[in-house]
């Protein structure tokens, strides 16, 4: 069995502040290592947008590696060290999600009448479940570790296979995903188009946490030779992203000329049936307004947005409503909108409600519909297995629709066709934070359409001027380079935003602004991206690779 580096430190003097500090990470033990753990990975979340502090990663990650070099085998041999790495990497996690995260408990407080009581299991409950994920990251990458170099290898095989597990399994939830700490600049960022965001996870912890070798390697080419390699992949990231961004500007379609509606409607008492006038006089107000010379309302447009859930009412079944929209839509004008919509139920059965998106023109006449798949749990619906249990003690999900929206068909998925624009790869919400998944795969008719952009409706009020908003549109720019495709993204308070499909923001309204956004839309890049063409698939090669390295390194080791 191998020689662990705590045993080591234990027995000669470190040299160096960095080396001290590294002996005394490895030789924590009980609630100070808990402690140390939750705290390095919390530094880890600056590295997360809005803030983008990498260096808060490679502090973070480096203490991490410390950890998991102390974790001691102890009387039950290897198992012992496993079963402290797994809490080590719990204790990390819990701290990295909860410093993340902690923006979900505005969403308690907007009914915190109904949904006070339970703001902690939304912001200490959720990190926690959440943290597993960590666990056995960690607890992998510490059975595959070993004395050299290799083992920040093995610590971003185990971290990255943690971050696909935690995008996928139970509905998934990949926010923040460490891959973002290089997703959301420009240069590194165009990585995405070859790998995806779990590509460029496995490349941020290996980059991330290489400087850790500076303070417990044997020998000179062991502490800097992982930093070397690991400066020279970000410079070659980097290099290849700024040669793949062209000189100038995208070119935009022709003929299309978007108005993006951002209202700033708070999420209280205001957005309520009773207020539907006030808040249709607003949208209405809003996109026949004068915002430039060549821009005096919806004569000027080909196209207007509305966000997600821009009603608290059901519009298609509102004929008043549907007449005022009518009259103020020239024919040939569009109006794209997110809207609750409610399916004619058959007798016997409840009706079903979904979160849509609709078009309208004049007539008034409804076009196509996109309704929304990838529902949130418990925001949108309670999971099945709880919901009889929840409605029985007067628990409802956070959007007051009776019994929760019903999720669009997976099978069914498919491209929304709108007059005048390239066919659409629609998503609501948080939908456009899960990788491979905007574009939908063939359905029984047959392959859909190519698409020509991304379009994203939300509704970020919810979470007020915190980070969540933002970290919400690095997320959905992200996917427009992996794709290939330029994103299109409205959203009730904010940020709305045009972005091409290099990831390049061409136009945009800052979070808590009532206006409208003018803007063309960027032409999608010529063919498919490799993203596109092959998924995940370029990273789980590179995973593989990277797992067969270290089992070699650990087997030459033993």
């Amino acid at each position: 069995m191998t020689q662990t580096l705590a045993d080591r430190a234990a027995r000669g003097p470190a040299t160096g502040p960095l080396a001290s500090l590294a002996q005394w990470v490895m030789l924590t033990a009980g609630w100070r290592r808990i402690a140390v753990a939750m705290a390095a990975g919390a530094l880890g979340a600056l590295a997360m947008p809005p803030f983008g502090l990498f260096p808060a990663l490679v502090v973070s990650l480096g203490v991490a590696v410390w950890l998991l070099d102390g974790a001691a085998t102890g009387r039950r041999g290897n198992r012992g060290a496993i079963g402290a790495a797994a809490l080590i990497g719990w204790a990390w996690g819990f701290g990295y999600l909860t410093a993340g995260l902690w923006w979900l408990g505005s969403a308690f407080l907007v009914e915190a009448d109904e949904f006070l009581w339970a703001l902690p299991l939304g912001v200490v409950g959720l990190p926690a479940v959440l943290a597993l994920f960590y666990a056995a990251g960690f607890a992998l990458a510490r059975l595959l570790w070993t004395r050299g170099a290799t083992r920040i290898l093995a610590l971003g095989v185990g971290l990255s296979a943690c971050e696909w597990l935690r995008g996928h399994l139970f509905t998934g939830f990949p926010w923040n995903t460490l891959g973002m700490a290089l997703g959301q600049n420009l240069w590194p960022m165009q990585g995405a188009a070859l790998f995806g965001l779990y590509g460029l996870t496995l490349l941020a912890i290996a980059i991330a946490a290489a400087p850790a070798t500076l303070a417990v390697a044997d020998t000179a080419r062991g502490r800097y030779a992982p930093v070397v390699l690991a400066a020279l992949a970000l410079a070659v990231l980097c290099g290849l992203g700024a040669w793949r961004l062209p000189a100038g500007a995208t070119p935009n379609v022709a003929g299309v000329r978007l108005r993006l509606v951002q209202p700033n409607l708070n999420q209280d008492a205001k957005f309520r049936p009773e207020n539907r006038q006030d808040i249709l006089d607003r949208y209405l107000e809003l996109s026949d307004r004068a915002a430039a010379p060549d821009r005096t309302g919806i004569a000027d447009v080909t196209h207007v947005i509305w966000p997600e859930s821009a009603f608290p009412f059901l519009i298609q079944r509102d004929p008043e409503s549907l007449a005022r929209i009518a009259a103020a839509f020239p024919a040939g004008k569009q109006l794209i909108t997110g809207a609750a919509r409610m399916e004619t139920p058959v007798p016997g059965e409840a009706p079903r409600f979904f979160n849509s998106i609709l078009t309208i023109t004049a007539g008034p006449k409804l076009g196509d519909v996109y309704d929304k798949v990838h529902l949130v749990p418990f925001g949108e619906y309670l999971p099945g297995p709880l919901d009889a249990t929840l409605r029985a003690l007067r628990i409802r999900q956070f959007v007051s629709i009776p019994g929760g929206f019903t999720a669009g068909n997976r099978e069914t998925q498919r491209i929304m066709t709108v007059p005048g624009l390239p066919p659409i790869a629609a998503t609501i919400c948080y939908e456009a934070i899960f990788p491979g998944a905007i574009v939908p795969g063939p359905t029984p008719s047959g392959p859909p359409p190519v698409p020509g952009l991304i379009l994203n409706l939300t509704n970020d009020a919810w979470f007020g001027d915190t980070p969540g908003p933002r970290q919400h549109l690095a997320q959905a720019r992200l996917r427009a380079v992996e794709e290939g495709l330029p994103l299109v993204r409205d959203a009730n308070t904010g940020i709305s935003a045009v972005v091409d499909p290099y990831g390049r923001v061409t136009a945009s309204l800052p979070l808590g602004v009532e206006g409208v956004l003018d803007a063309g839309l960027p032409a999608r890049i010529p063919g498919r991206t490799p993203y596109a063409r092959f998924g995940d698939l370029p990273f789980a090669l590179a995973w593989t690779g990277a797992l067969l390295w270290t089992l070699a390194a650990r087997r030459r080791s033993a």
